[in-house]
């Protein structure tokens, strides 16, 4: 097939335009996150793996196309929109296109309001390195997967499996009908916990084979399937953590008696894991060999991803962005430092405003005495949306409720801040120049190195 994928920059969309091209197919696409920035890594590597990028201005599109795929954030009106149209080529949004794909695998679905990129990666990782060659399409990348032509957010196996990031964030995840699924919790993102509970029901039900759910997690109690099991930390379940060790940096555990590490640290990294074992599990996997390949995973990019670690200082880039990772994240960095500067971008101006109370209440109980919380403005893709909400809205009550937080207008003014931090952790979705500000955090460190160079240390122990 010749396809065209609008919004091709996107990680949801470029993980199927990757996967479709290794698959042998005809892949074009545009994004303007390219136009913009033509050296884009994602950019290279796709055009590497032999997908065409043009501008996206609607010429890339014409009668020759079997199918052109959009990214639900490209607009009606856009360019490409108007020449598929025009062309009569036929035309489906990305996840309209994933459902059609999950039907033709053994589809293992992750679904949860937090955790999934992580959760199906590790998967992915663990059912390749045991050997069960299987297919998958993420949202996040997985560093082990990365190659020139590869961004890490897909790989192509010979089997029949299937393991893909099931994202509730635009309501079509009623539509696919995978053959197991794992939902790992359920709280405010995209949607209300009602209506993404509503969602999660429906998808359990069209669940053909395993269905997977966090015990621990009061609000998945009402998803049901044909065969129900259970992962858990607290409440009893078929795979239960036990001898918990936390360490700064990876988690020791035991489930049945068999010993886990995970090159990952926090509880909800550790909930990751044990859904992923109790799926391999059910493939008839022994806990054993999960065990051994378990360490191996390095995890997901921009998911507590350190770019600079020297038992004195560290700053970390971590995609957290909706209440609950942001909890789970401040928890984490609670057991390696007392004082910690986080920098914070929401991502858009409606999810900003959906979540803005909880954002409070997290920052309001999360942030320490000796703790600063620098709020970015709000990231801005492109669109329609109403510019009615600022970061100025989140940082005011949080300075209410006695904890420090201020909000910049430009990036350079973070770094004026930053004195007296020896831990920073930046953090926000959808915009992989997070990473860009982590690294030029962890550079100016680096750079005052010598001249500061003795002192106590270290904060923190290496595991």
């Amino acid at each position: 097939m010749k396809i065209f994928f609008s919004g091709i920059g996107g990680s949801g969309v470029s993980a199927i335009a990757g996967f479709m091209a290794e698959k042998g197919h005809a892949v074009f696409g545009s994004d303007r996150l390219f136009d913009a920035r033509p050296a884009h890594p994602v950019r290279l590597r796709l055009q590497r793996n032999g997908v065409t990028i043009v501008p996206q201005d609607g010429s890339g599109i014409d009668r020759s196309f079997d199918l052109a795929v959009f990214s639900t954030a490209v607009e009606g009106s856009n360019p490409d929109m108007v020449s598929a149209s025009t062309a009569g080529v036929p035309v489906k949004t990305r996840p309209e296109y994933l459902a059609g794909i999950v039907s033709a695998y053994r589809t293992i679905a992750v679904a949860g309001t937090s955790g999934k990129s992580t959760t199906s990666g590790l998967l992915a990782f663990l059912m390749q390195r045991l050997g069960l060659l299987p297919n998958f399409i993420g949202g996040g990348r997985v560093r082990q997967f990365r190659t020139q032509k590869n961004p890490g957010n897909y790989i192509t196996g010979s089997s029949d499996y299937l393991v893909m990031e099931a994202c509730e964030s635009d309501g079509t995840i009623v539509d696919y009908e995978p053959q197991h699924t794992m939902i790992l919790n359920l709280d405010l993102d995209h949607h209300s916990i009602e209506e993404t509970a509503r969602m999660f029901e429906v998808l359990s039900a069209k669940t053909g084979g395993t269905l997977h759910l966090n015990a621990d997690d009061p609000n998945l109690r009402s998803c049901k399937g044909r065969d129900v099991r259970r992962f858990s930390i607290d409440q009893e379940s078929g795979c239960r953590a036990e001898e918990i060790r936390y360490y700064p940096f990876q988690t020791v555990f035991s489930v049945h008696g068999c010993t886990f590490t995970l090159s990952l640290p926090g509880r909800h990294n550790l909930y990751n894991a044990l859904a992923a074992i109790s799926v391999l599990s059910a493939l008839d996997v022994p806990l054993k060999e999960i065990a051994a390949v378990l360490p191996e995973f390095s995890g997901i990019e921009r998911r507590f991803e350190i770019h600079l670690h020297d038992d004195r200082r560290l700053v970390i880039d971590d995609y957290a962005h909706n209440p609950h990772k942001i909890r789970s994240l401040m928890r984490t960095m609670q057991a390696i430092q007392d004082r910690i500067c986080y920098i914070f971008q929401p991502h858009g101006f409606g999810p900003t405003r959906l979540m803005k109370d909880e954002y409070v209440a997290a920052f309001s109980a999360g942030l320490r005495d000796g703790d600063l919380l620098v709020l970015l403005p709000i990231y801005y893709a492109g669109g329609t949306a109403a510019k009615d909400i600022s970061s100025d809205d989140i940082a005011a009550p949080v300075q209410a409720s006695g904890r420090k937080a201020i909000c910049v207008h430009e990036r350079q003014d973070v770094f004026a801040h930053l004195e007296g931090y020896d831990v920073c952790v930046v953090f926000g979705a959808r915009d992989d120049t997070l990473a860009d500000v982590a690294e030029e955090i962890a550079e100016r460190m680096r750079a005052s190195s010598n001249a500061s160079s003795v002192r106590q240390g270290p904060a923190w122990r290496r595991s």
